[in-house]
């Protein structure tokens, strides 16, 4: 690392002026450390190719900004330190850490380069800081305090993305026309009655109406890869030990609709098993695409699992949901995409999570209307490459409200009480640099007490409009630009024009020498620190 080497020059540097000090009988102090989108939209503050949101390892270099260069030495005449440049005169102090609030009441130490909090406590790098300790004699200027630390950056990054390429997507081009359908036509459909222990299992493409009430019944499809079955549930009433109800092996894609003004409940109560190399963890388990609609209801209860699994993409575009489970409620990998629905869910981990473990580019969730009402242990919503909300009303009790690497907000109604993040862009996918974009919508955040940000993005932080109620002991937390083009923010209260980092961190300058001929002035602060 070139930190390093610059660290061992400075040492050397260092020893050497402090033997020319003594043959001179004047030697101050001396520390040394041991250290699926076919179409962008661009936001109306910047125009930029997509290539700049899409891939934001093309925006980075591998080295960090601003590194100092070598020192050098000087003559015995005073004079000021620049960061890693010794000006004649000066034996620099400690490097001072970086990466702690500036608040004017710690003051640096002289221990040598620090780092910021690393991922969940932060990632930025905290600045450097340097404080000369005093001048060497010769009855010129006293030395001078050193400069403040460097900025703290995203390691390797060398600028900041300050143009924002939009993730939205017309809802046509997401939902196919029986996508939208909320009722099928089942004048010839097969019916099936369930019964106790008995296994289903549906090879070929058609509409299927299932009822009846039963114990440890299961309905498989095994069908053919290009198949299309559709599953009409019309007083279904089922509870498992340990095997999901409906279970997709192999279709194209398996619709399961409510039928109008139906009631049906599915649980299962226990561990789930294994069938084969397949670990089956969800009341509904499908491995290929799956649609949810319907006008009745689907009552979904997992003790010890998710309430619905899809390994591909995910849709639900009508019906009335009430899940609880144990983990994810709603999950899929590829996507999870809400058109219109009534949800209440309660869960002990996330209520909609969407993210696969083989590939982050994907994994998105994207809702277009809907009611919401969400009380989860960890995440309302957590989208691993992007989350975009284009309408609905969430009411969303959480330890995080809503989640993804962007978070692009459109419209809608949504109300958030928080004991972490309100709204957070985390950094999870590397297709996207963090965002947090709100355009539009009604959007009021209460956050509990502690160490909590309303609006935290790893990344950059635009508000172009829409009606924002905050109330948090920090409301914005943010790495890269910050931007308030319009709309109505109010944070606790008050009414705001411009957003500021709620909490930046640097460390301090390292502490001047002795006054009088020898002695340097007080070092300065430190740069901005790490990331909370």
């Amino acid at each position: 690392m070139r930190n390093i080497k610059w660290y061992k020059h400075m040492i050397t540097v260092i020893a050497c002026l402090t033997a020319a000090a003594m043959l001179v009988g004047c030697v101050g102090e001396i520390h040394t450390a041991d250290d699926g989108i076919s179409e962008t939209t661009v936001n109306e503050s910047s125009t930029v190719s997509a290539d700049i949101q899409e891939k934001k390892t093309e925006e980075v270099s591998e080295e960090m900004p601003g590194e100092p260069p070598e020192g050098q030495p000087g003559d015995d005449t005073g004079g000021q330190m620049q960061p890693g440049q010794m000006q004649p005169g000066q034996i620099p102090g400690g490097m001072m850490p970086g990466g702690t609030l500036p608040d004017g009441t710690q003051p640096g130490t002289e221990s040598g380069q620090d780092f910021g909090p690393q991922d969940g406590q932060g990632s930025m790098q905290g600045g450097y800081g340097f404080g000369p300790q005093s001048g060497m004699q010769g009855g010129m200027q006293p030395g001078q305090g050193g400069q403040g630390g460097m900025p703290g950056q995203i390691p390797g990054q060398t600028s900041q993305v300050t143009d924002y390429v939009s993730v939205n997507m017309d809802a046509s081009e997401v939902f196919s026309d029986r996508d939208l359908e909320q009722t099928a036509d089942t004048s010839a459909a097969k019916k099936i009655a369930a019964a106790d222990g008995q296994t289903v299992e549906i090879t070929e493409e058609g509409i299927y109406v299932l009822s009846g009430k039963a114990e440890n019944f299961t309905v498989k499809v095994n069908a053919a890869d290009e198949a299309k079955v559709q599953l009409v549930l019309d007083g279904l009433n089922v509870t498992n030990d340990s095997f999901p109800v409906i279970y997709v092996v192999s279709a194209d894609k398996v619709f399961v609709t409510t039928a109008k003004a139906s009631d049906n409940s599915l649980a299962v109560t226990g561990d789930f098993v294994k069938d084969g190399d397949t670990k089956t963890d969800a009341v509904i388990f499908a491995k290929d695409d799956l649609t949810l609609n319907g006008l009745g209801t689907l009552n979904v209860n997992s003790a010890a699992g998710n309430g619905i699994t899809c390994k591909d993409d995910l849709k639900i575009t009508g019906g009335s949901y009430v899940i609880t489970s144990t983990k994810d409620a709603i999950e899929a990998n590829d996507s999870v995409s809400i058109y219109d629905g009534t949800f209440r869910i309660v869960t002990d981990k996330d209520a909609i999570h969407c993210e696969n473990d083989d590939d982050d580019t994907v994994g998105h969730v994207a809702v277009y209307g809907g009611s919401f009402s969400i009380s989860a242990a960890d995440d309302g919503i957590q989208g691993t490459s992007y989350t975009l909300i284009n309408g609905g009303q969430f009411d969303i009790t959480a330890a995080e409200g809503i989640e993804g690497t962007v978070v692009e907000i459109n419209s809608g109604t949504i109300t958030i009480a928080a004991s972490d993040d309100g709204i957070n862009a985390s950094d999870k996918s590397s297709a996207y640099y963090p965002f947090i974009v709100i355009n539009d919508g009604t959007i009021k955040i209460t956050m509990g007490q502690g160490d909590t940000d309303a609006l935290d993005s790893n990344g950059g932080l635009i508000i172009n409009g829409g009606t924002i109620d905050i109330t948090a002991q920090f409301a914005f937390d943010y790495d890269g630009i910050g931007q308030l083009n319009g709309g109505t923010v109010t944070v606790n209260g008050s009414e705001v024009t411009q957003i500021g980092n709620s909490m930046m961190g640097g460390g301090f300058g390292g502490q001047g020498g002795m006054n009088g001929g020898f002695g340097g002035g007080m070092g300065g602060f430190g740069g901005p620190g790490g990331h909370h």
